[in-house]
């Protein structure tokens, strides 16, 4: 939680220098600008009009002698009134020739257009003519090719500022408002990101706790909500597991504590005298039984820590599979003979040679046949066939049993599961033979399924990889 008020406080923090860093950049930057432009736009309109005005009077000076009627200048007086500039007409040697402006004018000036360069226009007092500084532009009044007369333009630096702080004050304005803006932006951005990952981390913190149940309550459809769900579903995986976990030890309690109560029981009575000497060697049998029930047991888990690990290793080799199923076969013939339980093989090929660990391959195969031997009926028939399809081989055990329910089918190949809660059909297995089955086709690459029909029998389909899927049928692998 600190960390998530941490990063807030730096958004917040973040959001203020922009509004501060944004305002100054507009106040410099911006005032810069607009200077500038006000100032070249005032400069070319008014080199513009002197350029009017030079072309439109340079017949009233020929150089020598002044002709500026009382028309000229009320049209003049007109342009000073609509551009707010005082106009002059100056003679090339700087002696003022008319002004639009009723006030103490010298005669001469020092004048001199060499002074500004190439630039056309000045800005200060001009030479002292003005009290305030000005924008003045010049122009040239040329008459048979030579130049006659000045016409000068003198407009206030004051108003040229004025105008700069009203479209200062515009810009400033529009910044308040896009700064407004960005705080609504950021309100939304409080309730759409900061809300969401604040209950995000605090649903973290419930399941670090153990709670994992809790709801995050984010339930938006965007980035935040797909973790929200996320991370809901994986506490919920956390859940299960740790409810498979529970279920794993109490099994595996159970399945400890019933054998050896029968091991202490048994021994007990032989010492105290309860079980007589001629029936002794009775009971030692049923110890000696239950002592490799629990030596299988203990065996089975430690395949299954092996598969856990993820670092089961397999030895892989090229080996006939049918050989394999008839060679497993032939390790039952005494117990189905007990129960007058056949076998039917059917095989596609001669030879189907494939590529797996013949040991775990085995034991496959062995669990499968015990367990189809287990829920057989009596005097019935078990069916396994291998045949190849689409380079790979595919081995069934197939059983006339009565059958998996439906709502077990799930379940038949988690750890320590039996489809009789009861354990009365099957006291003698661990429950982990399927789930080891599962873990060594899977740590092969291939795939094992079952179908089932309660009243019919149970068949199992795994598959294996072929040695050479373009080998001809009853040959050799090339």
């Amino acid at each position: 939680m600190k960390k998530t008020k941490t990063l807030y406080s730096k958004f917040i923090l973040g959001y203020l220098l922009f509004g501060l860093l944004g305002f100054a950049a507009v106040a410099t930057i911006g005032s810069f600008l607009c200077n500038r432009y006000v100032l070249n736009r005032q400069r070319e309109l008014m080199y513009q009009e002197a350029n009017a005005i030079a072309s439109s009077y340079r017949s009233s000076y020929s150089g020598s002698e002044t002709n500026f009627t009382s028309g000229v200048s009320l049209q003049l007086n007109a342009v000073d009134r609509c551009m707010n500039a005082e106009i002059w007409i100056m003679d090339n040697k700087g002696r003022i020739l008319f002004s639009t402006r009723d006030r103490d004018v010298p005669e001469e000036t020092d004048f001199d257009p060499i002074d500004s360069g190439s630039r056309y226009y000045v800005i200060g007092d001009f030479y002292g003519m003005f009290e305030a500084p000005q924008l003045s532009v010049y122009c040239q009044m040329i008459g048979q090719y030579h130049t006659n007369a000045y016409v000068l333009l003198h407009y206030p630096v004051s108003e040229l500022k004025a105008a700069q702080d009203g479209a200062m004050n515009i810009v400033y304005l529009i910044s308040l408002i896009i700064f407004a803006l960005s705080f609504v932006i950021l309100i939304l951005l409080h309730f759409v990101i900061y809300n969401p990952l604040r209950k995000i981390n605090k649903a973290a913190n419930e399941y670090a706790a153990g709670n994992l149940t809790y709801d995050p309550g984010v339930h938006t459809h965007d980035e935040m909500g797909y973790l929200s769900a996320t991370l809901k579903y994986m506490a919920s995986e956390l859940n299960n597991t740790g409810e498979s976990q529970r279920k794993f030890v109490a099994n595996v309690s159970h399945d400890f504590r019933s054998p050896l109560t029968s091991i202490k029981g048994y021994i007990e009575a032989i010492q105290d005298g309860t079980i007589p000497p001629q029936l002794q060697d009775k009971y030692l049998n049923i110890v000696l039984d239950e002592t490799n029930r629990l030596t299988k047991l203990t065996q089975n888990l430690l395949t299954l820590n092996t598969f856990d690990s993820k670092g089961a290793f397999l030895e892989y080799s090229n080996f006939d599979i049918n050989h394999v199923v008839k060679k497993t076969i032939a390790a039952f013939e005494g117990l189905c003979g007990k129960k007058g339980i056949t076998f039917d093989l059917t095989t596609s090929s001669r030879e189907l040679i494939v590529t797996a660990d013949i040991g775990k391959i085995q034991q496959v195969l062995y669990n499968l046949i015990d367990n189809a031997i287990k829920f057989s009926r009596q005097d019935s028939s078990i069916a396994i066939s291998t045949t190849d399809r689409y380079g790979k081989v595919f081995v069934s055990v197939k059983d006339s049993g009565a059958g998996i329910p439906r709502e077990s089918q799930g379940k038949i190949f988690d750890r320590f599961y039996k489809t009789d809660p009861s354990r009365g059909k099957d006291k003698k297995g661990t429950g982990l033979g399927l789930s080891i089955t599962k873990e060594i086709i899977l740590a092969h690459n291939q795939t094992i399924d079952v179908i089932s029909t309660e009243g019919v029998g149970s068949e199992f389909i795994f598959t294996l990889q072929m040695a050479n899927a373009g080998r001809e049928k009853g040959g050799n692998p090339k």
